[in-house]
């Protein structure tokens, strides 16, 4: 089993839709997986569930999000499982909730104290372990894929621990590029944070700690315009600079040569931005690859869809090459 979180500190650049079609296309492709959702904003549960099903699961106290199993651990009771929403047969979902982030400050606190050797604050930042561990044993799930939310915080910081590999959906702007120095060298400082802290483990504890490779495995290029199969001028003028950057703030090697975005090794994939189809997939709960005409994709859009199905299962396959 292979846990990978797709992570960007700057939010709108498209992650919440990767994860959501990457997912749906590894049960296409008859791999069992789970999308864990663990940004507080929750888009990726409300993406794969009706509005009818939405309002059952949270109009009532039905304790049916991750929060509900996180809660009693950081009260000092028993690991309570998680919940797992069968979307079908290869896929599940942990479900998100939006008071997630009230849990921050009792993580940051656990960071602190697991210098002190204390056998509750090593649980407590072990939760998001905990969870996945438990949830992809008893789905049989071969792939875990997580959503976090686009910050630098505790959750997130106890998320990455936790995942064999890391993912960067990017943008080609200049605070796209700056969220990749930023993230690069935070992942660094929490990968040798942790490594400290576990050589600081209790021998007496019950539970299992993370240790995950949290490695970085790329990044995708998402939204890139195109003309005539190739991306234009404009958008290059950014997506060229992200090569060099990745390489030096994440995989913190000396830059190389200016490699073209599409010649970087490090890129997975220019994701296209899909336009009208996209909210036609949020309306019907399907991903775009998946629409029908009688969801509306009809003549071009159609072909659009068919043109999708290639591209996102090209783009999983190159994942799943990378991660396994």
């Amino acid at each position: 089993m292979r846990i990978i979180t797709f992570f960007n500190n700057k939010g709108g650049v498209g992650k919440t839709t990767t994860v959501y079609h990457v997912a749906w296309m590894l049960s296409e492709m008859g791999i069992k997986t789970i999308a864990v959702d663990i940004d507080p904003q929750s888009n990726l549960t409300s993406m794969f569930l009706s509005d009818a099903r939405m309002m059952d699961i949270y109009g009532e106290e039905r304790r049916l999000t991750i929060l509900d199993s996180i809660e009693p651990v950081s009260s000092g009771d028993p690991y309570m499982p998680v919940y797992i929403e069968h979307i079908n047969d290869n896929l599940g979902l942990v479900l998100g909730n939006l008071s997630l982030s009230a849990f921050e400050d009792k993580l940051s606190d656990a960071w602190l104290k697991c210098l002190n050797k204390d056998s509750y604050s090593f649980r407590t930042t072990s939760i998001f372990n905990t969870i996945i561990q438990d949830a992809a044993s008893r789905f049989n799930a071969e792939i875990v894929l997580v959503d976090v939310g686009p910050n630098l915080g505790a959750i997130n910081r106890a998320v990455t621990i936790s995942s064999d590999y890391i993912i960067m959906p990017v943008a080609s702007d200049l605070f796209s590029l700056q969220g990749i120095k930023n993230l690069g060298k935070t992942l660094s400082e929490w990968k040798n944070q942790w490594l400290q802290r576990t050589t600081l483990k209790p021998e007496n504890i019950t539970f299992q700690i993370p240790e995950k490779k949290s490695e970085p495995a790329g990044y995708i290029v998402m939204q890139y315009s195109a003309k005539e199969s190739r991306p234009v001028q404009a958008y290059l003028k950014w997506a060229n600079r992200i090569p060099s950057i990745y390489s030096e703030f994440v995989l913190q090697n000396n830059p190389g040569p200016n490699d073209s975005v599409e010649e970087d090794p490090n890129c997975i994939a220019l994701l296209k931005h899909y336009r009208s189809l996209a909210p036609m997939s949020m309306e019907v709960h399907k991903p775009i690859f998946l629409l029908k005409p009688a969801d509306g994709a009809i003549g071009a859009h159609l072909y659009a869809v068919q043109r999708s199905y290639e591209e996102f299962r090209s783009l999983t396959a190159k994942i799943l090459d990378r991660c396994i």
